[in-house]
């Protein structure tokens, strides 16, 4: 990854600060890619192999109830690395998340299923799945610290929304990898083939430490550690004596992980199981969305640099207020070309237009001595509320009510919690890092 921008901060030369972006975000592709293989399979396979006994819909409500207790664990590992990457520094928690988040990745693709051990099996696989939550809740902090800390004031929006470029980099691995397994007879995936995205995780581990091994600690925590001006409870100061931006970097990510998690874990399941569409067309949709992500994040990055971070998550939540209805029409219109379109748009512009801010918005709301704790604290709780549990609550809904209009409607209120927290929120673009 080559990136040419403006001198970054001094005492960082231009290919220190591209290594810094390079091992953030391949260490955070590597960690979305095994958070993410999880909610595929909850959707495709652990209905079947982990939670038999149950009728179809409970069946897939108890599969999806696995992988939100990974959401759940996520503010979990938020606040517990937030506080040693405030103590300790950013660089060691980066290595040690991405090393949790693979192993167990690797173990999940072990795993002997319900047919085997009985029900022993799905304790395994929640067990392993809240280990996951507790390294991704760490994991994103640390990264976006790492090249927020060191990058220049006027650049921070672009060069951070690499950072996030591993969240559609990951899902895209993690669909193409599903895509390409499910092409095995059904007999063969559901006994070996769901394994192998799982095991493949240990390689990309392996480089990913390697790579992570060599960032240097950023400047903005050794000059805190200089001064001895280290918080002592930093979670505890972040969310009392900085209690309106810990609730604005919550309402600012409600809407937008809750539609995601809606287009690459509801949508799908709703219409292989409800509309009976290919599994095959729904990933592809997904995973080209996911492509123009690549695009779509640095651009928002970079804008966000030139007219401020607040008015994206403005249009965001308006975005996703018009757009909530028209999706699933799309969606039920069984039409390749408008499924692709509505998911590419709803991805890009839903998702996109707020995530692509978040690694750079979400620090710059804390000081330093609570940066990392403030920011992984607040994203990981929304993400908990908002990615673990929407998908559940829209499939009870849609079963409930036989269609997708309350899941529109639950969509549009999220958005509206987002705008809410848009308008509260304060601009940080350009601000100082070290106040």
């Amino acid at each position: 990854m080559t990136i040419a921008t403006a001198a970054p901060m001094a005492g960082t030369t231009h290919a220190r600060m591209n290594s810094i972006v390079f091992a953030s975000c391949f260490g955070t592709i590597i960690e979305w890619y095994d958070f993410l293989i999880y909610a595929t399979a909850a959707t495709l396979v652990f209905n079947k192999a982990f939670f038999p006994s149950f009728d179809p819909l409970a069946g897939t409500l108890a599969a999806l109830g696995s992988y939100a207790v990974g959401f759940l664990a996520r503010p979990l590992g938020g606040a517990l690395f937030g506080h040693f990457g405030d103590r300790l520094g950013r660089k060691s928690m980066l290595v040690l998340t991405l090393f949790i988040m693979g192993l167990s990745t690797f173990c999940i693709g072990l795993l002997p299923t319900y047919a085997s051990i009985g029900v022993l099996a799905p304790i395994l696989l929640i067990l392993l799945r809240i280990i996951q939550g507790i390294g991704l809740g760490g994991e994103w902090g640390g990264a976006s610290l790492m090249v927020l800390e060191h990058a220049p004031a006027d650049k921070r929006g672009f060069y951070t929304s690499f950072v996030q470029i591993g969240f559609p980099i990951g899902l895209v691995l993690a669909t193409l990898v599903f895509s390409l397994v499910t092409k095995l007879p059904e007999a063969d995936f559901a006994s070996y083939g769901w394994r192998i995205p799982f095991l493949i995780s240990v390689v990309l581990l392996g480089v990913g430490t390697f790579v992570r091994s060599r960032v240097p600690e950023t400047p903005v925590f050794e000059g805190m550690k200089r001064r001895d001006d280290l918080s002592k409870n930093p979670v505890g100061e972040a969310v009392g004596k900085n209690a309106k931006s810990f609730l604005i970097a919550v309402g600012l990510k409600l809407s937008e992980v809750s539609w995601v998690y809606m287009l690459t874990v509801f949508v799908v399941g709703y219409a292989t199981t409800k509309l009976g569409l290919a599994k095959s067309l729904m990933l592809d949709a997904v995973m080209y969305a996911a492509l123009l992500e690549l695009v779509s994040l640095p651009l928002f990055g970079w804008l966000s640099d030139k007219f401020g971070r607040k008015p994206f998550y403005i249009l965001g939540a308006l975005f996703t207020i018009a757009f909530a209805f028209p999706l699933f029409w799309m969606v039920e219109s069984k039409s390749t070309v408008l499924i692709f379109t509505g998911i590419m748009i709803a991805m890009n512009f839903g998702h996109g237009m707020m995530f692509g801010l978040e690694s750079c918005y979400f620090p710059e709301l804390f000081g330093p001595r609570v940066r990392y704790s403030g920011a992984s604290f607040g994203f990981q709780v929304s993400a908990a509320i908002g990615g673990g549990f929407a998908p559940i609550l829209a499939t009870a809904l849609a079963g409930y009510f036989g269609g997708t209009g309350g899941v529109a409607i639950m969509m549009i209120v999220l958005a509206l919690i987002t705008l809410a927290a848009a308008l509260a929120a304060r601009e940080t673009r350009g601000g100082s890092l070290t106040d």
